[in-house]
C-alpha cells in the first residue's frame, strides 16, 4: 500500500490498554460499570481495521480485586481476539493485581512471588515489561536487583529500540491524591533508560490520557477503559471518578520517532467516512492532483464535504 505522506510507513503498530479493573462472575465495577464491553469493542473493530498490529499491551490493574476469576475472563476475552490479530499479548503487573494468580493464570506458570518482568521481541522492537507493583501497597517502586536486570538488559540494544511498559507512570500528575501512590525513586529509573535505546515508556494508573517525556524518553499514559478520573471536578472534591473517556492508545514505531494516537472506546455512531474504494483513485493521482482535489478548498470535492459538514 503506497503512503500519501512525506513519512514512511511505521515499522511496528502496537496497541496501548491499561486498567481494565475486571471482577469475576460477570459483576459491575461499582454496580454499574460494564468492564467488558468497550475492551470486545475494540477488539472487534481492531480486526475489521486490518492493520498490522503486532502486540498488544496492557499495563496493569488487569483485575480489580486480584481474583482468578477476573484474571481468567480477561484472559478469554483478549486470547482469542488476539489469535485473530496475530498479534501477541503483553500483560504488565498493577496496584491492583497480586503475583500469584498474575503468574499463574496470565503467565500460565507456577504461582510467584518474585516481580513479573518479561522481555518481548516484535520483529526488531523490544517491549519490557516491568513490574512497578508492591505487594500490600498501592504506591509503586522498583527493586534494585530489578534496576539492575533492566540496566543489563538495555546493555544490548534492540534493533528498532525498546519500548518500557509499566503500570506507575514516571511523570507528575496534577491530581494531588494521586501522588500518595506514584512511583517512588524515579531518579533511579531515570539513571537506568537515559541514554539506552528505550524510545518511549507507556503507563497506566492514572485513569486518565497524559503524555510527557523523562529522562529525555517520550511518556504515554493510557486512559482506563472502565472509569476514568475527571481532571476539573469540584473544588469541594480531591478525586472524582466518572464513567467516561475510555480510550486506548495506538503506538507507531517509525525509524526515527514514535507516535501516540489515542483510540475512543465509546459506543457511538459513525459522522461521516470516505469508502476504502477511494484509494485506487487517489494512488491514480499524480502528486499536483492530489492537492488540488483533496487540500484546495474550492475543489468540487471539499465543496461538497463542506455541505455535508454544514447539514445542508
Amino acid at each position: 500500500m503506497s503512503s500519501f505522506s512525506q513519512h514512511p510507513d511505521p515499522d511496528h503498530v502496537v496497541v496501548h490498554l491499561s486498567d481494565t479493573h475486571l471482577l469475576a462472575g460477570g459483576h459491575q465495577l461499582y454496580g454499574v460499570v460494564d468492564s467488558d464491553a468497550p475492551l470486545r469493542r475494540l477488539m472487534e473493530r481492531l480486526v475489521a481495521s486490518g492493520q498490522n498490529i503486532e502486540a498488544l499491551v496492557f499495563t496493569g490493574d488487569l483485575a480489580d480485586q486480584a481474583e482468578i476469576g477476573a484474571y481468567e475472563r480477561l484472559r478469554d476475552l483478549v486470547e482469542p481476539w488476539a489469535a485473530k490479530l496475530d498479534a501477541q499479548v503483553v500483560w504488565v503487573m498493577g496496584n491492583h493485581d497480586e503475583r500469584e494468580p498474575f503468574s499463574t493464570v496470565m503467565m500460565g506458570e507456577e504461582a510467584s512471588q518474585e516481580p513479573q518482568d518479561r522481555v518481548y521481541l516484535a520483529g526488531g522492537l523490544r517491549i519490557i515489561a516491568l513490574d512497578s507493583s508492591v505487594p500490600g501497597y498501592h504506591h509503586g517502586a522498583l527493586l534494585p536487583e530489578q534496576l539492575e536486570w533492566l540496566a543489563t538488559e538495555l546493555g544490548t540494544p534492540a534493533e528498532h529500540g525498546t519500548l518500557l511498559a509499566l503500570h506507575h507512570p514516571p511523570i507528575p500528575t496534577p491530581i494531588d491524591l494521586m501522588g500518595l501512590i506514584e512511583l517512588e525513586d524515579q531518579a533511579g529509573l531515570a539513571r537506568v533508560i537515559q541514554g539506552s535505546d528505550v524510545r518511549g515508556v507507556l503507563a497506566g494508573h492514572l485513569h486518565y490520557s497524559t503524555f510527557s517525556t523523562f529522562a529525555g524518553v517520550p511518556v504515554s499514559v493510557c486512559a482506563a477503559s472502565c472509569y476514568n478520573i475527571d481532571l476539573v471536578a469540584s473544588s469541594t472534591k480531591i478525586l472524582s471518578a466518572v464513567p467516561s473517556g475510555l480510550s486506548a492508545s495506538l503506538v507507531h514505531v517509525y525509524p526515527d520517532q514514535v507516535v501516540f494516537s489515542q483510540v475512543p472506546l465509546d459506543d457511538v455512531a459513525e459522522l461521516t467516512s470516505y469508502e476504502a474504494s477511494y484509494r485506487p483513485m487517489i494512488e491514480a493521482m499524480s502528486p499536483t492532483e492530489r492537492r488540488e482535489v483533496f487540500s484546495a478548498k474550492l475543489s468540487d470535492f471539499n465543496q461538497a464535504a463542506d455541505k455535508t459538514q454544514s447539514g445542508l
